[in-house]
């Protein structure tokens, strides 16, 4: 009898400790759900105030076009002009609108978020043009000598809208 006890304590102990695993490995693999889907949001944006940056880049509408100034003082080019204003921001971006594109994520045009970056083709290259994107369709930008001044486009504008190449988000 103590024999068929013990089988039966065997058993139980077998059924414990493989229970006891299946929760194990449940909870292992819970957490790295848990762990890799609060990873997956980091790298969406850094961390910035994106309405109050959109809000100082419209501040800045009808600051001088001056080609290779990047200063409210001295005037914008458009890459001088989203340099600035990221930088404002503690963001770092190249100073060229290649540069921007070269080193930024490409985001599809239906995924246009306040803040990301709108590039153009307006002289024969895929990025020789940049703006801010606003919300609606809009982008705040530093458009030519011709303009003269910071503005905010339509992205709806027959103009803009054939020359779009690409949307960026830093």
């Amino acid at each position: 009898m103590s024999t068929g006890g013990q089988k039966g304590n065997e058993l139980v102990n077998a059924f414990v400790a493989k229970d006891y695993s299946c929760f194990f490995i449940r909870s292992i693999l819970l957490a790295a759900v848990i762990f890799a889907s609060g990873c997956a949001s980091v790298h969406e944006r850094p961390v910035a105030d994106y309405s109050s940056m959109v809000g100082y880049a419209l501040s800045l509408q009808g600051t001088p076009y001056r080609y290779g100034k990047s200063s409210p003082e001295e005037g914008f080019d458009c890459s001088g002009f989203v340099k600035h204003v990221y930088e404002r921001q503690g963001i770092s971006l190249p100073r060229t609108v290649q540069g921007m594109a070269q080193s930024l994520t490409e985001v599809p045009k239906n995924d246009l978020h306040s803040g990301d970056l709108v590039f153009f083709n307006t002289n024969g290259k895929p990025f020789s043009h940049v703006g801010i994107y606003v919300s609606n369709d809009e982008f705040v930008h530093a458009p030519s000598q011709r303009t003269g001044k910071v503005l905010v486009s339509s992205l709806k504008n027959r103009y803009w809208g054939e020359r779009f190449s690409c949307a960026r988000r830093p």
